[in-house]
C-alpha cells in the first residue's frame, strides 16, 4: 500500500500557482472561479514540465517515489495516462537519461515510452475541484502550495527504473541462444 497522500482537491494555493503557468493568469483563475469544475489547456516549461505514463506504470512510478523516495510533485491523470510535474527542464534533460539507461532498447521492450512535456507544449490539467467521471482528468496528488516540490529529470529517472525493475526482470546479459551447448565450469580442476 503506498503512502501517497489522497489529496484530490486543488487548495486556493495550487490554484494560483497552476495559474501562474497560463498565458493569462488572470483570465484562467477568472474561469476557476466562475466554473471549478474545468479543466483547461496549460504550457509547460516555465513553471512545470510534466513526464506521461502509461496508468499502471505512472502508479508504479508514483508508489515508488512515495514508498522509497522523496515523494512527488502534483500528478494528475488523464486519458488513461499519469502526468508526472516536474522541474522546468526536466523534458530536456530526461530523454538522455533514459537513453543512456537504454530505456527501448531491445533489452527493455517491455518498459512502456514516457512522453517528456516542456518548452513549447501544453497538457491538460484537471479542473480544481476534481474530475467526476471515470474517464475525466482527476488529481492524485493535487497541488496544495503556491511553491510545490516538483522531481528533476534524475528523480523521475530513479522512479522509472524502480518501477520498471518491479514490473520486468532486467538483464545485463544477451538471451542465451536456444541451439548453444551449455558447459558447467564450476567443476573445472
Amino acid at each position: 500500500m503506498s503512502s501517497a497522500p489522497n489529496v484530490t482537491r486543488v487548495t486556493s494555493d495550487g490554484v494560483d500557482w497552476l495559474a501562474s503557468a497560463a498565458t493569462y493568469p488572470r483570465s484562467t483563475l477568472a474561469l476557476w472561479e466562475e466554473r471549478p469544475d474545468t479543466p483547461v489547456v496549460l504550457p509547460c516549461g516555465t513553471v512545470f514540465d510534466v513526464v506521461s505514463a502509461p496508468a499502471i506504470f505512472g502508479r508504479r512510478m508514483l508508489d515508488r517515489l512515495w514508498d522509497d523516495g522523496p515523494g512527488s510533485g502534483p500528478v494528475a491523470m488523464f486519458r488513461g495516462r499519469v502526468l508526472l510535474f516536474a522541474a522546468p527542464g526536466t523534458a530536456q534533460r530526461l530523454p538522455s537519461l533514459l537513453a543512456w539507461e537504454e530505456w527501448g532498447s531491445h533489452r527493455t521492450q517491455a518498459v512502456p515510452p514516457l512522453l517528456c512535456h516542456g518548452t513549447g507544449d501544453a497538457v491538460t490539467v484537471p479542473a480544481p475541484g476534481g474530475g467526476d467521471g471515470a474517464g475525466a482528468s482527476r488529481w492524485l496528488v493535487a497541488p496544495d502550495t503556491r511553491h510545490p516540490w516538483l522531481p528533476g529529470p534524475e528523480v523521475v529517472l530513479w522512479a522509472a527504473v524502480r518501477a520498471a525493475r518491479a514490473a520486468v526482470r532486467i538483464s545485463i546479459f544477451p538471451p542465451a541462444e536456444q541451439d548453444a551447448k551449455v558447459y558447467d565450469v564450476s567443476r573445472r580442476r
